[in-house]
């Protein structure tokens, strides 16, 4: 199989590529004249990898700029802003769009390439490989529709391609359903995933241990805290199955914790032994098509105060100050991944703004064009779930488990010592900084069950220009996007607090 492909269009597109995730339309050919041979099906399952493209950019500006990690307010309007202040008029908003756009034609292309093994894939050659195309299309199913249950809660549920008026019929599934095929989907591609790809050209996709990486955090996602609104939490108690799930992707030895934290990022260190699971991009292509997250929380002004062109941040989204505050003073995360303020043109900017993905010597002429990877499972996010479940009550750990896995995550950071008697406060006060600029931190705070105190009190003390507004649960989700409500008049009813 050729290197999984990104595209540049809408439903199914066909592609061909030539390193890694190339974004390059080919053909608009339709699935009735298309799926006569391999080379077929393997397009239309790197078709179906497309959608991950903006995945990153999603975490970024929904979940990072949602958290207490920023207090994203900028020198004048710009789209995060309401997202960061918990505004309720944001149905319109263009990442509250991107968000259900992207993941629903993800789907919509899952269903249509499942719909074509069922239909053609007796051409496909070896046998084995039908198996390994219907895995990977419903990981990126279930991943696609995870995604959507932790921004939006209930949504439409569907497992075959649809009309435009049968469409207009489907109403928004509980969450508990959705679930339910999420589970299904990933159980069936972690029984037959590969553990591996010979092939380099095979990079970026999927493996078994991607799936189980993924299951076991739906596990734990769904054991969150319901507070009482039909999100993520359900309030169920599955974190022994997502123990288990951890423990074999660490007695897989397939991977490794890396012993500097920043090399673990380096645009020369891809693929590493951290790396279960990533969205790969490439650049040098025209048209420019690789990755657009690394600048997103990266004002412009800094670009050019290194002496290069501008790329798309425009200003600063700060890191708050508590967040700031939250670093041991060895900690070496913080100056790894987080830019003290900068002067351009005689005029200092004082605060500080997140860079994890940034390399001054790889920064590309246009904006669309950076290649590096982003990073979405890595083994430390495994072992520091296997820590969370040990403390949630799972069988099969210890907290002396705990510590250690504590201790070796913030020995590599600077911070001497041994970790002693870990709470689970504690434990996401690591998290939070181990993962800075990677989009858990919404994810996590939801998780937690203690949103609902710690961002009112965040705000209190965070909010001195006083234009966020107060926090309530329902902020847990976004809205549903305002057209899809005007399309299918009636059919939904918008989430609560919008």
């Amino acid at each position: 199989m050729k290197k999984i492909c990104f595209l540049i269009s809408t439903l199914m597109v066909l592609v061909s590529c030539e390193k890694k995730l190339d974004q390059i339309p080919l053909s608009s050919a339709t699935t009735a004249t298309f799926y006569t041979q391999t080379s077929e099906f393997v397009n239309g399952i790197n078709a179906v990898y497309n959608d991950l493209r903006g995945y990153p950019d999603r975490l970024i500006n929904l979940s990072e700029t949602r958290s207490d990690n920023l207090y994203a307010t900028a020198d004048g309007p710009r789209d995060w802003e309401p997202i960061n202040n918990f505004q309720k008029t944001i149905s319109g908003n263009v990442y509250v769009i991107e968000a259900w756009n992207a993941n629903f034609n993800g789907i919509y292309r899952a269903n249509a390439l499942l719909e074509q093994l069922v239909a053609k894939g007796s051409v496909i050659s070896p046998a084995t490989l039908k198996t390994q195309i219907e895995a990977e299309a419903k990981f990126l199913r279930a991943f696609y529709y995870f995604d959507l249950v932790r921004y939006f809660g209930e949504v439409p549920l569907t497992d075959r391609t649809l009309t435009a008026a049968e469409a207009a019929t489907i109403k928004r599934s509980p969450v508990a359903d959705v679930y339910k095929q999420i589970i299904a989907d990933l159980q069936f591609a972690s029984a037959n995933l590969p553990d591996a790809y010979a092939a380099a050209g095979d990079k970026g996709r999927v493996t078994k241990w991607a799936a189980k990486s993924i299951l076991a955090l739906v596990h734990m996602t769904r054991s969150g805290a319901s507070y009482g609104i039909n999100g993520p939490g359900l309030g169920v108690t599955e974190w022994s199955q997502a123990l288990t799930l951890l423990n074999e992707i660490i007695a897989s030895n397939k991977y490794a914790f890396g012993a500097s934290y920043a090399n673990i990022f380096s645009f020369t260190n891809e693929n590493n032994p951290e790396v279960i699971f990533d969205v790969q991009y490439v650049n040098g292509l025209n048209p420019a098509v690789g990755a657009t997250y690394p600048w997103i929380t990266v004002p412009d002004n800094w670009f050019l105060s290194q002496g290069k062109p501008i790329q798309g941040g425009l200003l600063i989204r700060p890191v708050s100050t508590d967040f700031l505050n939250a670093f041991a003073a060895t900690d070496l995360r913080k100056p790894f991944y987080i830019q003290p303020g900068f002067t351009y043109n005689g005029i200092t900017e004082t605060r500080s703004f997140e860079k994890k993905w940034i390399d001054v010597t790889k920064i590309p002429a246009v904006r669309t064009d950076w290649p590096i990877n982003f990073i979405v499972s890595r083994y430390t996010d495994v072992l520091l779930l296997k820590a969370e479940c040990i403390l949630r009550g799972a069988a099969g750990g210890t907290q002396a488990d705990v510590d250690a896995i504590v201790t070796q995550v913030r020995n590599r950071a600077g911070i001497t010592g041994a970790a002693t008697g870990v709470t689970l406060a504690q434990l996401f006060a690591e998290r939070r900084k181990e993962f800075g600029n990677e989009g858990n931190r919404w994810h996590d705070l939801v998780r937690s069950g203690n949103i609902e105190t710690l961002i009112p009190a965040w705000i209190a003390t965070e909010d001195v220009l006083k234009q966020m507004q107060p926090f309530n649960k329902n902020y847990i989700l976004y809205p549903i996007p305002q057209a899809e409500l005007d399309t299918r008049a009636g059919l939904y009813t918008q989430n609560a607090g919008y």
